[in-house]
């Protein structure tokens, strides 16, 4: 696909970019785009190497630390800016791919049982596949939902937006290491987080202000507070440019990396006034735990399904979170249950035991609110979290205990098995245009996807022996990945699956490609950096 020029030095690819008579990129907009990207790209791909610095400190040993306690952040008696009534709620969270205009009114309107998510986080980063054309969907979808003109088509049925539903819209942005290919301003790839950031803002901050409402981000894959002061300045200048508020915009930053877990009051501290919350985003976490760690050959990581909430680095790393939130005035949000309802009635019982055990876990702790994958599981997770929020619940955490990982626990056949399957069906997925699929009754979606990569990636780069006596080697890797694509194929094949010579070469180029990236000479720190096309 080729670029034309646009306005100026911007240059856009050959494609439809309006919203019925609304253009996506009107003059003014991408004026500003240009002024954002002119302002923010330098400092952005500084942090960016900054971060390749320390990945070469911890690839020779070192381990991250907590910043000195006597801190402003840490020791002063600030405070968040008070939050708006609207988000002094938000006991579940549904999150699923922006591009999914069905799956977007899903989200909002109530479930089968007429239960609501309090909001709704419509995912630009790991559950959409950023093609270029998902983008631009995703934007017009953003739109229309919060304008709550949303319409959608899907096997000859109408859906559209309940009037009476509630549910509030937010968006989670792309992480400040992804560059929109397909937009360049001066012959520089622009930030794909930025870009989502400035387009949703500009079209939809007004919509959300005649509503009461505040307009309301996700930022992602966060790992230093001066990434946060970035993303905060950045705030600081949509406002100006729409002439709106000092926090007007809302931001929950989502505490998913390791380093940054280690600088969760400096992190709060750089967006107080913007700030929404933190997340626990225990999946990516758990990816970058290993990522960061991959050459400790003391901190091998067990089998991805033992790594649980419970594990004691898990559980201190969620409490520090809540502590520090409620210190500070802000709401601590619990992490994803990634169940899916499964095909029968003893599948769904079992599954909805397990997700309200989870959230039941999370309340327990002391979280404000949590996620699901699912509106199935919505009505279970609102039982748990029973309250509005729990700002003055008293914990008083250790807000500086131990949140090293270890690797204590399975390191186990079966779990090199489960990391491979994840491989294959969303890799397959992923050819289908899909960023998240439904597999072995979880939702596995990018995030699932690079800790089976990374874990694998990781055993096989330290020979370890399994706890069977095996040693994973990539003889070992070639021989299984055959035997699971076989072993999928067959679930296919007796389900009546068609056109199954199709589905048969499809795997088998899945498999292929899994197999790639799991046993590369060097881990890759996100996949999305190389493996997605325009």
């Amino acid at each position: 696909m080729g670029l034309i020029q646009v306005y100026k030095s911007v240059f856009f690819p050959e494609e439809h970019w309006t919203l019925g008579n609304q253009l996506l990129f009107s003059k003014d907009f991408t004026n500003f785009l240009i002024h954002l990207h002119q302002k923010f790209n330098q400092r952005r791909l500084a942090l960016l190497n900054q971060r390749i610095e320390r990945q070469r400190e911890f690839d020779h040993g070192g381990l991250p630390q907590f910043l000195d306690s006597k801190t402003e952040a840490s020791s002063g008696k600030w405070k968040v800016a008070p939050l708006p009534k609207a988000l002094l709620r938000r006991r579940v969270e549904i999150t699923g791919p922006v591009n999914s205009s069905k799956m977007v009114i899903n989200m909002l309107n109530p479930n089968d049982e007429g239960c609501s998510a309090d909001t709704a986080m419509l995912d630009f980063e790991d559950s959409m596949k950023p093609t270029f054309s998902n983008v631009l969907e995703g934007y017009k979808n953003v739109i229309g939902a919060v304008k709550g003109d949303l319409i959608s088509f899907d096997d000859d049925k109408k859906y559209m937006i309940d009037p009476q539903a509630k549910t509030y819209v937010m968006v989670r942005v792309r992480g400040l290491h992804l560059f929109e290919k397909n937009i360049q301003v001066g012959g520089e790839e622009i930030s794909a987080g930025l870009l989502d950031l400035a387009i949703c803002f500009f079209h939809t901050s007004r919509d959300y202000l005649k509503r009461g409402l505040n307009p309301k981000y996700y930022i992602p894959k966060c790992e230093h507070y001066l990434e946060a002061r970035w993303w905060n300045d950045v705030f600081k200048e949509l406002e100006s440019f729409l002439d709106l508020p000092l926090s007007t915009l809302r931001a929950t930053f989502l505490i998913e990396t390791l380093p940054a877990s280690y600088q969760v009051e400096e992190i709060l501290y750089e967006i107080r006034d913007h700030a929404a919350g933190l997340n626990v985003g225990r999946w990516d976490k758990i990816f970058s735990d290993i990522k960061t760690l991959r050459y400790h050959p003391e901190r091998i990581m067990p089998d991805r399904s033992s790594i649980t909430m419970s594990k004691p680095w898990m559980e201190n790393y969620a409490k520090r979170i809540i502590q520090i939130c409620h210190d500070r005035g802000a709401l601590a949000i619990g992490g994803m249950s990634a169940y899916t309802p499964g095909k029968t009635e003893e599948v769904r019982r079992e599954q909805t035991a397990k997700v309200l055990e989870d959230k039941l876990k999370e309340a327990s702790l002391g979280h404000d609110g949590c996620w699901v994958s699912h509106p199935y599981f919505i009505g279970v997770a609102l039982k748990a979290m029973n309250f509005d929020n729990q700002l003055s619940k008293t914990t008083n955490y250790n807000k500086y205990s131990d949140i090293l990982p270890r690797s204590d626990g399975p390191h186990s056949l079966q779990g090199l098995k489960t990391n491979i399957r994840v491989g294959i069906a969303y890799m397959h997925g992923l050819s289908k245009g899909l960023g998240c699929i439904a597999f072995d009754n979880l939702m596995e979606d990018l995030a699932t996807l690079e800790i089976s990569r990374a874990q694998t990636w990781q055993w096989y780069h330290h020979k370890i022996n399994l706890d069977e006596g095996i040693s994973v080697t990539k003889s070992l890797l070639r021989n299984l990945f055959d035997e699971e694509c076989g072993k999928i194929l067959s679930q296919y094949q007796s389900s009546g699956y068609k056109d199954f010579k199709k589905l048969e070469s499809e795997l088998q180029r899945a498999r292929d490609e899994a197999f790639q990236i799991y046993t590369e000479d060097n881990l890759k720190d996100f996949l999305t950096l190389s493996s997605y096309p325009a």
